[in-house]
């Protein structure tokens, strides 16, 4: 915890999903954030060692993986985390092992988190027909055809599914993070 943060998520954990090419602060800022606030994070990736970043319009920083996508298991999370980048989503979306992880977590009722482009990894689980969502503006098309009700909102909660738009946005996706995992209303 910090001295910004409390322990309101202890005991909690998260997984985030990410592989090279993932905006950097759509990782970064919510894995801070739900640290923080006291949860356990585990960058979860297709590979070990470390995952490149995009910030912006270039190469970023590397985060360093916690466990492999194949070692990785619903049931030891809360909570699963999916930040956006072209590249990262795009990569991840074709990976029979990361399609069935996602989307075993979504059917089991905890907690899918997605920002900006994340969503394109849900709609190969076929989770998102008939969830009202949100997204960056270039997978609108993508989501209305597999089925989702798309609307331009900084953060939609429909169920155990939390979506957001872009960078932006991050504030109040963490903060939608955060009254999900501990299940009421909490101040920004």
């Amino acid at each position: 915890m910090s001295i910004f943060g409390s322990d309101k998520l202890k005991g909690k954990k998260v997984a985030i999903l990410a592989t090279d090419g993932f905006e950097q602060v759509e990782l970064t800022e919510p894995k801070k954030f739900l640290e923080d606030e006291g949860a356990q994070v585990d960058v979860i990736s297709l590979k070990s060692g470390s995952i490149k970043g995009w910030d912006k319009t270039d190469w970023g920083k590397k985060v360093d993986v916690d466990k492999v996508i194949d070692d990785a298991k619903v049931a030891d999370y809360d909570a699963l985390v999916l930040p956006g980048g072209q590249i990262n989503p795009d990569k991840l979306r074709v990976e029979q092992s990361v399609v069935d992880f996602v989307g075993e977590f979504a059917r089991s009722g905890k907690t899918v988190a997605a920002i900006c482009h994340g969503p394109w990894t849900l709609i190969e689980t076929g989770f998102v027909r008939g969830k009202h969502m949100t997204s960056y503006p270039s997978i609108k098309t993508d989501l209305k055809n597999a089925g989702a009700k798309w609307s331009d909102e900084t953060v939609v909660v429909d169920g155990n599914l939390i979506t957001s738009r872009n960078p932006d946005d991050i504030p109040n996706f963490n903060k939608k993070i955060k009254e999900a995992l501990v299940g009421e209303t909490v101040e920004a």
